[in-house]
């Protein structure tokens, strides 16, 4: 991409905000005097539920105050069964308290609270939400494959809060956040350098720390920092100059949420592998890439995973048998030729190299943004650190490895040492435990 999409893109996302969602919330504020400093006095046993794609996770954080830090972590990860993404509200939030129950209930004695306290949670919650405090907020839209319509327009906080009642479990939601801000706030627990977080996963977003005087939307009394946390909801952002072809426009179409979160749609795991079988499906209807007939299970929706496209795009065997063995165990294909094979690899890196490309174009938005995309002249550069978190990131190395090396190419060697992505595993969670400690109510 050239530079003249790129200015697009930062001036689409951060001056027209209303055309991609951006989420400045009243409580960001207080986030950023608070937990920024948090590290020097929260201390004791915190808990996080991150809820954001095909899994939710639930975690349990022992904070140690300014010396001990983040002292010890556990977690258990817990997948989301289909038809309760599309069902009943209660129904999805009776599993997951059922879940968090389960995990409580196999605590030993070092686990006990003092009594009359109450466990204190920080929920993580991924989705576009309307906040009107530190732990309320109302659903604005569903992604990533949920669709409960009867939650739009509800407090899900209040809903967790019911699901746990139901399943007599003592415990309060100090904090709700959305994903990247609980890995920023994570990350910048333990680095001052983070300036941004980005969520590369079954779904996608960012967020970063801004100058709270360059807010149009803001309307409230300044913090004291001077800064505040923007929420972008990035992967709702459209443009006539993102690369969309039939293959893009046909798949949200057949959506859920069609016309919703495109930016979304080219780039996160839960697209990627399913715009690959689209893909595959024409060249065998047309061009008989799996000989004269087409293979049934190639007709079918979401069949192709983004876990099996990033195996087949890994797989550095000279015969392909990795690709062999993914199109026989999951589209029943018995045989394929070396040269389709190689076809298939290649429509992979194709398809990810434009996602991976798209969102390096949307982290050097938000440097550009920062004003921290280019050395001044006279100026040192400073230390400016992006925490990564997600599924996607973590595990599709040919997707992660072209993101940075886009980075590297469009900042230029000079400002690109000044830029570091780092890991931020499980930032999420750990950032919403974080919230739940700075906002408890035993402080």
């Amino acid at each position: 991409m050239n530079e003249s999409p790129h200015l697009r893109f930062e001036y689409s996302v951060y001056k027209s905000g209303e055309e991609v969602g951006v989420d400045v919330c009243s409580f960001i504020a207080e986030l950023i005097l608070r937990l920024f400093s948090c590290s020097s006095h929260e201390t004791g046993l915190y808990y996080a539920l991150d809820l954001g794609g095909t899994n939710f996770r639930v975690l349990r954080v022992h904070l140690g105050g300014q010396n001990g830090g983040l002292v010890n972590q556990e977690f258990a990860e817990v997948p989301i069964p289909p038809e309760l993404m599309t069902g009943a509200a209660d129904a999805l939030f009776d599993y997951i308290a059922a879940e968090l129950a389960k995990f409580v209930a196999q605590e030993g004695q070092e686990h006990e609270l003092p009594p009359g306290r109450k466990r204190e949670l920080g929920f993580t919650f991924s989705f576009p939400v309307n906040q009107t405090s530190i732990a309320s907020g109302t659903l604005v839209r569903w992604t990533k494959g949920f669709s409960i319509d009867e939650l739009v327009g509800q407090d899900v906080v209040t809903e967790l809060t019911r699901a746990m009642k139901r399943q007599n479990l003592e415990m309060h939601v100090s904090a709700l956040v959305n994903d990247t801000v609980g890995t920023l706030a994570g990350g910048r627990y333990t680095n001052k350098d983070v300036a941004a977080a980005v969520i590369l996963g079954t779904g996608t977003n960012a967020a970063y720390v801004e100058r709270a005087q360059a807010i149009p939307k803001w309307h409230g009394a300044l913090p004291k920092s001077g800064e505040m946390v923007i929420n972008m909801e990035w992967g709702n952002f459209k443009s006539s100059h993102l690369p969309l072809t039939e293959f893009d426009n046909a798949l949200d179409m057949d959506s859920l949420n069609p016309g919703e979160q495109i930016f979304e749609k080219v780039i996160s795991g839960m697209y990627l592998g399913e715009i690959v079988r689209r893909v595959l499906l024409k060249m065998a209807e047309e061009a008989s890439l799996f000989g004269e007939t087409v293979p049934s299970k190639l007709q079918v929706p979401f069949i192709l995973r983004t876990p099996d496209m990033s195996a087949m795009h890994h797989d550095t065997s000279s015969d392909l048998k990795v690709v062999a063995s993914k199109l026989k165990d999951i589209l029943e294909i018995p045989s394929t030729s070396l040269k389709t094979r190689k076809v298939i690899v290649e429509v992979c890196n194709i398809i990810a190299t434009r996602g991976a490309r798209l969102a390096a174009a949307g982290v050097i938005a938000i440097l550009r943004k920062m004003g921290k995309d280019v050395a001044k002249e006279g100026e040192l550069l400073q230390k400016t650190v992006i925490a990564m978190d997600g599924g996607l990131y973590e595990h599709y190395n040919e997707y992660s490895k072209c993101m940075e090396n886009t980075l590297t190419e469009l900042l230029g060697e000079e400002v690109s040492k000044a830029v570091e992505v780092v890991h931020a595993n499980d930032g999420s969670g750990i950032g919403a435990a974080l919230l739940a400690a700075s906002h408890s109510q035993y402080l």
